[in-house]
């Protein structure tokens, strides 16, 4: 590519979108610890897969999972989803930019009705919301975003990820997108290795930012 400018913006919703990270940490640590005390920190490792892969990695117990569905359709209707910093004013930018945009998400859609409740103008804010029931393979696989790119007739290089967990970071490395790390939920030192840029939240990002790390990995490439 030549000109470096983003066609299209695909964005993860945890920690990303809306801050809700420490929220799922706090459910997940409590559902962890009481079936699998013997894995401490697995909360952490599950994070960016869907409720079906979890389950089918570390739930076996069909007992199990219904108290585990039961206790977080529950959580998820009562949880506070605010926008990460800077995050409205930027995907406004984007879009009157004629950037595409789309959410990237693992949530199931029972969880997105909850999150449209809360911002009923939530999807004017994207042309494509894919969650879990849209792809089969889980984060780090590209599969995700690939399909969104798709979705968007967008081609990968012309396509900017933005994620926040390690499995979403690789998973955009992987479908061959310039990466935008947030680091809201893990470390910024940590993240840096996974993606082109790191940034704390939104508020001090800028579309010409975004292209200027596209040109920096189309360098590296070259």
């Amino acid at each position: 590519m030549n000109d470096f400018n983003m066609k299209a913006a695909l964005f993860d919703f945890d920690g990303v979108v809306c801050d809700t990270e420490s929220q799922y940490s706090i459910f997940w640590g409590g559902v962890c610890r009481q079936y699998h005390p013997e894995q401490p920190g697995l909360e952490n490792k599950i994070k960016g897969q869907t409720l079906e892969q979890i389950f089918d990695a570390h739930f076996h117990d069909m007992d199990a999972r219904k108290d585990i569905v039961r206790r977080l359709d529950e959580y998820e209707a009562g949880m506070d989803y605010v926008f990460v910093k800077g995050f409205l004013e930027f995907i406004k930018e984007l879009r009157e930019a004629g950037v595409a945009t789309a959410l990237v998400t693992s949530s199931n859609m029972k969880k997105m009705e909850c999150v449209y409740k809360a911002h009923p103008d939530f999807n004017n804010m994207f042309d494509a919301v894919l969650t879990s029931d849209d792809f089969t393979q889980s984060k780090p696989h590209p599969q995700c975003f690939l399909i969104a790119a798709k979705r968007l007739n967008a081609e990968p290089q012309d396509c900017v990820v933005f994620e926040d967990s390690f499995n979403g970071l690789k998973a955009g490395m992987a479908a061959g997108m310039t990466v935008v790390g947030l680091a809201t939920t893990n470390p910024a030192q940590q993240i840096a290795p996974l993606c082109d840029i790191v940034v704390e939240d939104f508020s001090q990002l800028h579309r010409l930012d975004c292209q200027t790390a596209m040109a920096k990995r189309e360098r590296k490439l070259v």
